[in-house]
């Protein structure tokens, strides 16, 4: 009885599995984030987007294809079976850290939409609302968490595809605007390549971070039915959307205004939509908006608790985050992720504007260590598999050893780039913290098991 209290409850349905990655992976990285990706690059950003769409492809279809070989285990739970015990502490807490960082972020970006309407009540207090209701929305059975993220993406996904649509009627002239010639923004204003290849590989760190969510169908798989003929199509309609809902909406930004004229203070859809003319326009994105963070700062919090979950029953966390409720939900894990992200609510209030700014590239560099030890995974386990998955990643191992050694790359150079010194700083430290807390662990433990 005990062991069936301590079970999480596989309430997903694959709608609900497709949208919470969709959720994860569609907010203040697209919405927000694409300014200042069109600062850096200019018009070109969307050919980071294009390369880091493969990568995303890559990596998702291998956890996918381990996920499949090893079923009930989410991402941490496939780390420790090819690493052990250390890898799989680093990588584990370094994804609570991350999703508590971003999941910060996007409650303090929920309190600033809400200010549109409520601009006499202080941010502390409106992102304070917007974590007392995340945090009870998660106190739900996961069937119920899985309809509410449906809802809560299904409005993003319909305001994007709304842009897409009346944006492309303006390009093409079939919506009239005050648009001059837009295909010529494309090429002006210093043409597509503005501040030429450098441009593009320095948007590569923030497109990371906007594709970072994806994997939380690696999370999400020890709570889905089915997750055999569940999990392949969950893949490849996720990727295809949210290369998609990048790629498409900055082209349409990029055509109908000038890239360097996105202004950093506003999102560059609020922008589009004001050009629109069309009544009400400010009010409905900025609903859309509210819904897109709370709908990441949602997966946020279902991502750290199944994280912490996870890490207990492979004895990399306290035994006591092994705690479920009657709903099945891990409440432990759940009421911890809630203190310290009050607590991060509190002290972001609290700091400049420009602090957090800097610890936003922390997901960023977080992101692709995560992906790099999903790729070092694959690439451990296949050679153990009983018989090769019915949905396999094709030409193993180059394309993993592609993935992989990209990400490398990416991660270097930004970890030497002079403009993310902070940021770099602050990551360098955690790792070091979490691989001297990894050795004690290990410590631990073999003192237990001789004992």
């Amino acid at each position: 009885m005990e062991k069936q209290d301590q079970n999480l409850k596989k309430g997903l349905l694959p709608r609900h599995v497709q949208l919470i990655a969709l959720a994860g992976m569609i907010g203040t990285g697209i919405f927000k984030g694409s300014a200042d990706t069109l600062g850096i690059a200019g018009p070109s950003v969307v050919l980071a987007y294009l390369f880091g769409g493969l990568i995303l492809f890559i990596v998702m279809t291998a956890l996918a294809e381990m996920a499949i070989v090893y079923p009930n285990m989410n991402v941490q739970n496939l780390v420790h079976k090819a690493f052990g015990t250390q890898t799989s502490f680093i990588v584990g807490w370094l994804y609570w850290v991350n999703w508590i960082v971003v999941t910060v972020v996007e409650l303090l970006a929920g309190g600033s939409f809400l200010k549109f309407w409520f601009p006499s009540v202080p941010l502390w207090l409106l992102s304070f609302l917007c974590a007392v209701l995340i945090v009870g929305m998660n106190l739900f059975q996961v069937k119920y968490y899985g309809e509410i993220e449906f809802w809560f993406a299904g409005i993003k996904v319909i305001a994007l595809t709304a842009f897409i649509i009346l944006g492309a009627f303006i390009l093409f002239g079939v919506i009239p605007s005050d648009v001059q010639n837009p295909w010529a923004n494309y090429t002006a204003h210093g043409g597509f390549f503005p501040h030429g290849m450098s441009g593009v590989l320095s948007a590569f760190l923030i497109v990371m971070f906007s594709y970072g969510g994806a994997e939380l169908i690696g999370v999400a798989v020890t709570e889905t039915k089915d997750v055999k003929n569940v999990l392949p199509k969950v893949i490849k309609g996720t990727v295809w959307r949210v290369i998609g809902f990048y790629i498409l909406p900055i082209l349409i930004i990029c055509g109908l205004m000038p890239w360097n004229s996105v202004s950093g203070q506003d999102s560059p859809f609020v922008q589009v939509f004001s050009i629109t003319g069309l009544p009400g326009a400010a009010h409905i994105m900025n609903f859309v908006l509210l819904t897109a963070v709370l709908s990441a700062a949602n997966s946020g919090m279902y991502a750290t608790s199944r994280t912490l979950y996870a890490m207990a029953q492979s004895g990399e966390a306290s035994k006591r985050f092994l705690k479920v409720s009657k709903n099945g939900i891990p409440i432990n894990g759940l009421m911890i992720t809630a203190v310290c992200i009050l607590m991060g609510v509190f002290l972001a209030y609290k700091t400049p504007d420009n602090v957090i700014s800097y610890l936003m590239t922390i997901p960023g560099f977080t992101i692709i260590l995560i992906w790099v030890s999903i790729c070092l995974a694959q690439l451990k386990l296949r050679k153990g598999y009983k018989e090769k998955p019915f949905f396999a990643l094709k030409w193993f191992p180059y394309t993993t050893l592609f993935a992989t050694a990209a990400l490398l790359v990416i991660f270097v150079s930004f970890m030497f780039n002079k403009n993310n010194v902070i940021g770099s700083s602050v990551c360098a430290v955690i790792l070091v913290v979490l691989l001297i807390f990894s050795f004690i662990n290990k410590s631990r433990k073999e003192k237990k098991f001789e004992v």
